[in-house]
């Protein structure tokens, strides 16, 4: 018997037997199937971090449309029941609605015997998150484990796309595609062909080894042939984390030539895995880059390590010397003992100064532990802390190897004379707490404070002559141990039309042992060895006073004026004095931490300006200053800050080049200004209190527009901590050109040695799945500490190709 209904003006609802609800799901569920060919995200999701992996999102709920999780509406034309060849056929604009998900074709064909279900006709499959499938004939057998769909193609998250001639799904575990394409790009009938994409003879997709296998594969840039690929194979992105390639990068460089570098990632267990990444060079020898990374219940360890064998190469890849093992190690690991108390570490050492520079080495000089590295300063550190909410207390040991250029070889002319890492102290251990009483004392806050330190050098740090003393380098440095207390004492009050009045006290005791400091020559060559045993204690009383001006604008924003007094009385300045015999008695001021001094808007109105504990600023002063705060309610608006400081006598102990040591110090100005929307600058200077003349000056600025983005910086130091004097620019921008093109740039300029020391001019190609970066690029390397001394330069081309979805540089030198 053959029953056919046609509905005349409203869609049909049937639910007439067990058979066409059972084709019904089976076919919507079918179209999950078809959602694991799109494997081409596993590029860009084995790269995450561990720490970034994010977790599968929950599927978003299906709109509530009264089917429930078992109702099925479906709607056709015409449904047709054939008893005699056991199908259900409904044609004619076929919806079938199910658990979120729609289908629409032409016809759909269920045979109730075999119970293989047939699509026809514009079959299309529209998914609860919003992704879809669309063929012209899909075919699934009755267990929902093979089928066949003939001119496949679907639409993604990130607006991926793929299509294929043919997709079979030949069982659970393996899905293939033929004739396939992928892309991000929109591609619409004014844009046939993609900006880029990805085809493929054959796409194989096995679930068991979590592998997307690719036959004759072809990447292609405006539809012309960029690389070809005979056979590769990357993770499946459904699985959580896989072993696989990884984006490579590819550079070309007068150091090392033309250099490919290709990382692979093997994950060990699901919480730790590790990137093995083989740089390749026409000029040089291999260097291999290994990254090692672990997650614990409590903390996480990562190791990066690299190692070559090879001669010195300069930036022109011209190779002399003896060859010999040249590696580096970055390590660190945090880890939580309780929920107070953590412990961690950090391992940072090179075998070469120049290592990370000459093999392009990115992301060195960061923070891996309590204490930042400097540029090109590795810091090795073992700490551990605790913190509650009424205390604070660490203990750690740093090690330091500085990279830093000092000088230039007499024959070669290349800069291979490096900082004497034995110059730096080893600091080992530092104790470092404190303590704040739950209840007020005397209606303020009191905080109890302690330090202890103790500094070991295997050569001394004076290799020099300094104070007219011989030279000592290769000699050992002077080790030190300091303990130090201070209780700290705030309150606060307002009174009257809103003066806010702040008495304080400070008192503090330090104690140093300093072994190893110098004698005469002759004392020198006997071995013996002074001891200078030190203690001073030291307190500061006074008040801060201020008076916030208050006016509201009319159309949002305010105006606030605030005058600044800062009044301190207390002991005179101090610092450690060591008395060398020489030709006589010479004083040297023992000065570990404190040798970075400035003063500038941030320590104005501290009562010691002082960075660290050798060096205390003492005596009879006040600090004077007004700020003046601009805001509008559409996010325009400016700050100014003007202040000074006076004492009541001249203070040789502070440094000079500070500005303090006069009664009157150098004026202090600082200002922020944001103009309009998009737009910030600032400046902050020092100007000479008799003269005005700027001492040391640092502006710069920050622009966000439609059509540029950029910065630059200008820093001017007359005298800076190391004796010398400074002054740079930099800047980096972006002009955009038109919606797709434009100009970049970015340049550092010494003006001391009025030169540039980098300097890199490129064009920039981006739409709504690439962008394309051709820079060229010219470094002037030159010593930090030796004014004006050049080393050899070095200019490259950099071509960065980044693809969307295929993460972030693909590739870059």
């Amino acid at each position: 018997m053959v029953e056919s209904v046609t509905p005349a003006s409203r869609p049909l609802m049937i639910d007439i037997s067990p058979a066409p609800g059972a084709a019904v799901r089976k076919l919507l569920m079918a179209g999950v199937a078809w959602l694991a060919v799109a494997a081409a995200n596993g590029v860009a999701q084995a790269q995450q971090p561990l720490a970034t992996i994010p977790e599968v999102p929950a599927k978003p709920a299906a709109p509530d449309d009264g089917l429930g999780d078992q109702g099925y509406y479906l709607e056709s034309d015409l449904l047709i029941r054939d008893d005699a060849s056991q199908t259900m056929t409904a044609r004619g604009s076929v919806e079938v609605r199910y658990q979120g998900r729609t289908l629409r074709a032409q016809e759909v064909i269920y045979d109730t015997k075999t119970g293989v279900v047939t699509a026809h006709g514009k079959v299309s499959m529209i998914n609860a998150d919003g992704t879809a499938q669309f063929a012209d004939d899909l075919t699934l057998d009755k267990d929902m484990r093979a089928g066949f769909a003939r001119n496949f193609s679907t639409r993604m998250d990130q607006n991926v796309k793929i299509a294929a001639a043919t997709a079979i799904r030949r069982n659970e575990q393996v899905t293939e595609l033929n004739q396939a394409i992928y892309t991000p790009c929109d591609v619409c009938a004014e844009k046939p062909t993609p900006t880029w994409s990805i085809e493929a003879d054959k796409v194989v997709q096995d679930k068991n080894r979590q592998i997307v296998y690719y036959h004759g594969a072809k990447l292609r840039l405006w539809g012309a042939p960029l690389l070809y690929l005979p056979l590769f194979w990357h993770p499946d992105p459904q699985a959580p984390r896989s072993s696989g390639f990884l984006t490579p990068k590819v550079g070309l460089s007068q150091r090392r030539g033309l250099s490919y570098q290709q990382p692979y990632l093997q994950v060990i267990s699901p919480s730790q895995d590790v990137i093995i990444s083989p740089q390749i060079n026409t000029k040089v020898n291999p260097f291999l880059n290994v990254n090692y990374r672990k997650r614990f219940y409590s903390g996480m360890l990562e190791a990066r390590m690299g190692a070559t064998y090879e001669k010195e190469f300069d930036n022109r890849g011209n190779r002399f010397g003896d060859a010999t093992t040249r590696s580096y190690i970055l390590a660190k690991g945090a880890f939580d003992i309780d929920d107070k108390w953590k412990w961690g570490f950090s391992a940072e050492r090179a075998s070469d100064a120049l290592i990370f520079d000459k093999y392009d080495i990115n992301d060195v000089y960061e923070q891996r532990g309590l204490f930042t590295s400097e540029d090109h300063r590795l810091t090795s550190q073992i700490y551990a802390s605790r913190q509650d909410d009424r205390s604070w207390l660490s203990i750690s040991a740093v090690s330091v190897q500085g990279l830093r250029v000092v000088g230039t070889d007499s024959t070669t002319g290349l800069g291979n004379k490096f900082e004497n890492s034995g110059a730096f102290p080893l600091i080992g251990p530092l104790v470092e707490g404190r303590w704040e009483p739950e209840s007020p004392v005397l209606f303020g806050r009191l905080r109890l404070q302690g330090s202890g330190v103790l500094l070991n050098r295997s050569e001394s740090q004076f290799g020099e002559s300094p104070y007219g003393l011989p030279a000592y380098r290769g000699q050992d440095g002077a080790d030190s141990a300091r303990a130090s207390a201070q209780a700290d004492w705030r309150a606060s009050a307002v009174v009257g039309p809103g003066l806010r009045i702040q008495p304080f006290a400070q008192v503090r005791g330090d104690a140093y042992k300093i072994k190893g400091v110098y004698l005469t020559t002759e004392a020198l060559a006997a071995g013996d060895d002074a001891e200078v045993n030190y203690s001073r204690t030291m307190g500061v009383a006074g008040v801060d006073l201020s008076l916030p001006l208050y006016k509201g604008l009319k159309k949002g924003g305010s105006v606030v004026l605030e005058p600044l007094v800062q009044i301190a009385t207390g002991s005179d300045s101090s610092s450690v004095p060591v008395v060398v015999a020489r030709n006589g008695a010479t004083t040297y001021l023992y000065n570990e931490d404190s040798s970075a001094f400035e003063f500038d808007e941030t320590n104005l109105f501290r009562t010691n300006k002082s960075p660290g504990f050798d060096l205390y600023e003492g005596g009879t002063r006040m600090n004077v200053g007004g700020r003046a705060t601009f805001n509008t309610a559409d996010g325009r608006g400016g700050s100014v800050l003007v202040g000074r400081s006076f004492r009541t006598e001249y203070d040789p102990l502070l440094p000079d080049r500070t500005g303090l040591r006069d009664k009157s110090s150098d004026w202090i100005v600082a200002a922020t200004v944001t103009p309009v929307r998009g737009i910030s600058a600032y400046v902050r200077t020092r100007l000479d209190s008799d003269t005005t003349k700027i001492n040391r000056l640092e502006t710069g600025a920050d622009a966000y527009t439609s059509r540029i983005q950029g910065s630059f910086r200008y820093l001017k130091d007359n005298v800076d901590s190391n004796g010398e004097r400074q002054e740079n620019f930099e800047t980096r921008g972006q002009l955009q050109l038109t919606k797709k093109w434009a100009l970049t740039a970015f340049g550092q300029l010494d003006l001391v040695a009025e030169t540039w020391r980098r300097r890199d001019l490129g064009v920039a190609y981006t739409d709504d799945c690439i962008r394309i970066d051709i820079i060229y690029q010219q470094e002037d390397r030159y010593s930090s500490t030796v004014s004006g001394l050049r080393l050899q330069p070095d200019r490259s081309v950099v071509v960065r190709l980044t693809l969307a979805t295929l993460g972030d540089t693909g590739y870059s030198d």
